[in-house]
């Protein structure tokens, strides 16, 4: 096995299994760790993977997207904490917009349930989230079905929820960079996503802490655009500064 040959085979460990240490990566490939370190070095410089604490977990991009299934695996407790956070943020919103994503599906569950709601989403998820909340009015957008992340794209969903006016935005992406702003590998989901932006007046941003400064391929916001942004702790306190000076409030649970 050639170099390229063993970086091919970690970015595909790395991407079924959601995260590898360097230690398990130069045992299943039988090199050492230092070369390990090298390849993963190549990975990160090519936007395919990000190196945490000894390890290393894969970017989303245009040719790579985790399902649903997956993510409702990954982090959940982080997920689950910024997902009652941003819940708290809805102040007096009557209508909202819930994203695609398992974050967001949490966000559906841990919306109030003592008041009316009108919920528009894409996500058959956040649907299914729902159901059983008698004082939501919720609003699926048409269009055609992504199987793997159970949500609707293209110019049905799209030219839908134009015609709203939403009072938040809970927004989700695969990347967020103080450069590049807020990214998603399907041209089709940053369309349903910059449209949202649009309709809202309010928009917060939320997502685990991994996130941060990943790159994805199709820009659909920029930073200060959100009124807040909820991640978890793992985001160092200098780096959320960094994003507070751009405009939102940053939290951080």
């Amino acid at each position: 096995m050639d170099a390229e040959e063993r970086r091919r085979g970690m970015l595909e460990l790395v991407r079924r299994t959601g995260s590898v240490d360097v230690v398990r990566l130069a045992e299943t490939f039988e090199v050492s760790k230092e070369t390990v370190r090298r390849d993963l070095n190549v990975l990160e410089n090519h936007g395919l993977v990000r190196r945490t604490h000894g390890g290393v977990y894969p970017v989303e991009s245009a040719g790579f997207e985790t399902t649903l299934a997956f993510r409702a695996t990954q982090q959940v407790p982080e997920k689950s904490r910024i997902a009652a956070a941003a819940a708290e943020l809805l102040g007096e919103a009557e209508t909202v917009f819930i994203d695609e994503g398992f974050t967001p599906q949490l966000i559906a569950e841990a919306l109030p349930r003592d008041r009316p709601l009108t919920v528009v989403t894409a996500s058959l998820a956040v649907v299914s989230a729902l159901a059983k909340n008698d004082r939501a009015n919720v609003l699926l957008l048409g269009g055609r079905v992504r199987s793997g992340t159970m949500a609707t794209v293209d110019h049905w969903a799209v030219g839908m929820l134009s015609g709203f006016v939403i009072d938040l935005a809970y927004v989700g992406g695969n990347g967020i960079s103080r450069t590049h702003g807020l990214t998603t590998p399907d041209p089709a989901v940053g369309e349903v996503k910059a449209q949202a932006m649009r309709s809202a007046r309010r928009r917060i941003f939320t997502g685990v802490h991994t996130k941060f400064g990943a790159t994805s391929f199709c820009r659909f916001a920029d930073v200060p655009e959100f009124e807040a942004i909820v991640t978890g702790a793992g985001l160092p306190a200098s780096e959320a500064h960094r994003y507070q000076l751009m405009g939102p409030r940053v939290l951080r649970v």
